[in-house]
């Protein structure tokens, strides 16, 4: 006899064309279900990033892809069932997790499914909403500073939008490096991030850093164009700047080159052991989320707005379970 059981389905975020925050919208689909080394996640919160309104307004993933598809990248959740092959968790753990990227990870939606290893167990400490604000940031600051840079006690590391969601995080994790932090931030941001551990820090607004600033060992830098000429101009030889955006035709090579200088662009990646390396920071007190706002899955397109303002303090989760 033909099964008739229906298809379980799950609400999701989709767009099918780019353009702005207005293109997203809430849809019915079908769940999916997790194949051999997989889990599938039952996600209570999903982390906002900039890369998921640069991927919205261009209507393409890094890899390609084009709509319909759902952004998102952050997960934080329970584990509702597992595939062929997967020993590291079991239903009803806890996990958070950035999955896939560069690829699709589809987080803006109420279950998700990926490779086991790219979660890891949530921390402790945090709630699904803060575990959400966790990964994908956490890990382009760690896959940065601590695998690439390998920063190590007393270096001076320049941290440019160090009250962002990179930012915020990235240090947190300077300073557990035993790192002096210089980070550059508008005043009315400063208080917060003494209270994260900066060292020094810059009003962009009011002064330039590259005048300010001189022997850094490291920068860490999200905002590319000008800034990257200019941050050369702070490094001493043999330093390393660190770029989360690609390096492009803009960036000054020549100059780095007779600086001595060493410029990285450096793409997160899934990373276990670097989520479990996070984790242990967060459970230790060394490493804290900020969260500037919380919205339903159903607003992700003020979300979006609120995000591409550029003025938001840590990052914007969206509650989903």
């Amino acid at each position: 006899m033909p099964d008739h059981t229906p298809t379980p389905t799950m609400r999701a975020i989709s767009q099918d064309r780019p353009g702005g925050p207005d293109v997203l919208k809430v849809i019915e689909t079908a769940r999916p279900v997790p194949g051999p080394t997989e889990i599938l996640v039952r996600v209570h919160a999903a982390g906002v990033n900039p890369t998921d309104w640069k991927t919205r307004a261009r209507g393409a993933f890094a890899v390609g892809v084009r709509p319909p598809f759902t952004l998102g990248f952050d997960v934080s959740g329970v584990v509702e069932a597992v595939g062929p092959g997967v020993a590291l968790f079991e239903p009803g753990d806890a996990v958070f997790g950035m999955p896939r990227f560069p690829h699709p990870a589809g987080a803006y939606a109420e279950y998700v499914t990926a490779p086991a290893r790219h979660f890891a167990p949530r921390p402790d400490r945090l709630d699904h909403v803060h575990a959400a604000a966790v990964p994908l940031a956490a890990l382009t600051a760690w896959q940065a500073l601590v695998d690439t840079a390998d920063l190590r006690p007393g270096q001076r590391v320049l941290i440019h939008a160090a009250a962002g969601g990179v930012g915020h995080l990235a240090v947190q994790i300077a300073k557990s490096r035993g790192a002096y932090v210089i980070g550059t931030a508008r005043e009315a941001k400063h208080a917060f991030l003494r209270d994260l551990g900066a060292d020094e820090l810059i009003d962009y607004t009011r002064e330039d850093f590259a005048d300010a600033v001189r022997d850094v060992d490291v920068v860490l830098d999200a905002i590319g164009g000008a800034y990257w000429s200019r941050s050369l101009r702070t490094l001493r030889p043999g330093g390393t700047l660190l770029s989360i955006l690609p390096l492009d035709e803009t960036f000054p090579a020549a100059e780095a080159e007779s600086a001595g200088v060493r410029a990285v662009f450096v793409m997160v990646e899934p990373d276990h052991a670097g989520l479990r390396a996070i984790s242990a920071l967060i459970d230790s007190g060394q490493l804290r989320a900020e969260v500037d706002a919380v919205l339903p899955l159903e607003e992700a397109a003020k979300a979006h707005a609120l995000g591409e303002t550029g003025r938001t303090t840590g990052k914007i989760v969206l509650s989903v379970a």
